[in-house]
């Protein structure tokens, strides 16, 4: 039984996992729209205890001379199959809900995903409010505003750099939480040299250095400097929460905040990072959906961009998880 049940369970548990993770972040997006409050569950622990008893058993009897007289048989068959699953959840509070969700992510981190190959437009985009001062759009509704054009137009010019792969960076570690950013030329064309000018004229940058300081701000200290003023998970599930298509009748009831105002310029940059749709009735076809107030709310599988960035999401998520992991709980299982 036991190759027979790994194969089994590590396929049925990691199906469970993958799907319950996508619905309990799509819910906790959606109840922030509602000013709920988001609750996160993680499973530290599953074992999977499985037992098998059979038992059969044959008999037969002969009788003879009066009263006696006959024969008898009996057969039995006994069988018992247990299976006792011991999963254990620890709930995010305390300083390990202060990392994950109120914590603003690691601008060495951030990079590194650039540096690991994820699209640097789309993981600024997500990730960062504001480089060097120019600030990126945002839809939640405590911190609504447009976004600065240079920000996109940066975002715009740093993709065709990075698709160029002649010009590449790495991230060396720093003493403290700054890290130090390095620019590396390859036998750079002239248009990616015209780029990589506009990115440093647009953020203030030294045009002749190939070492940056990259550190966590608003504003840089100096020409040599790029400071990121990098979002919290909380804010990016806000900003997730504040496109989301709510009921009709539940923003004129007030139930959830109103839909941030659409920009004077609007640009395919201003779409939703995550279309989330609702409806009364149950999708047919959902890569993800969670029932919320008698409404389903869910992402289409269909729309491929917002199935990427919420797995980017889920990514960003497991990034925030910095320190010591809190220890589990102890299980003592008999071994029999």
């Amino acid at each position: 039984m036991g190759p027979t049940s790994i194969q089994r369970d590590r396929t049925d548990y990691g199906g469970v996992l993958s799907t319950t993770w996508k619905e309990q972040t799509l819910l906790n997006v959606v109840k922030l729209r509602y000013g709920d409050v988001p609750v996160y569950l993680d499973v530290t622990s599953m074992i999977s205890s499985t037992a098998m008893e059979s038992q059969v058993s044959l008999g037969a009897s002969w009788f003879s001379g009066w009263p006696n007289d006959g024969d008898s048989q009996a057969i039995g068959a006994y069988g018992r199959y247990t299976d006792r699953p011991t999963i254990s959840y620890t709930p995010l509070s305390g300083e390990k809900f202060s990392r994950y969700l109120l914590h603003p992510l690691s601008p060495a981190s951030v990079f590194a995903l650039v540096q690991a190959g994820y699209p640097v437009d789309r993981v600024l985009q997500l990730t960062t409010r504001a480089i060097n001062g120019v600030y990126n759009r945002s839809a939640s509704p405590t911190r609504a505003r447009a976004a600065d054009p240079r920000f996109y137009q940066v975002l715009e010019t740093l993709r065709r750099i990075q698709r160029s792969e002649s010009l590449g960076m790495r991230i060396n570690p720093g003493a403290g939480e700054d890290a130090v950013l390095v620019m590396i030329n390859q036998g750079v064309p002239e248009n990616v040299l015209k780029d990589s000018r506009y990115v440093r004229e647009t953020l203030h940058l030294r045009p002749d250095t190939s070492e940056l300081t990259l550190t966590f701000g608003m504003v840089s200290r100096g020409d040599t400097e790029v400071a990121l003023l990098t979002r919290s998970m909380s804010e990016i599930f806000l900003e997730l929460a504040a496109t989301i298509e709510v009921p009709p009748q539940h923003l004129k009831e007030g139930r959830a905040s109103p839909a941030a105002a659409a920009p004077d310029n609007p640009s395919p940059w201003d779409d939703p990072l995550v279309r989330i749709h609702s409806s009364a009735e149950r999708p047919a076809d959902a890569y993800s959906a969670v029932r919320y107030r008698d409404y389903w709310f869910w992402i289409d599988d269909r729309d491929m961009k917002s199935k990427s960035e919420f797995l980017f999401i889920l990514v960003l998520f497991s990034l925030a998880e910095t320190g010591v992991p809190p220890q589990a709980p102890v299980i003592t299982v008999p071994a029999n």
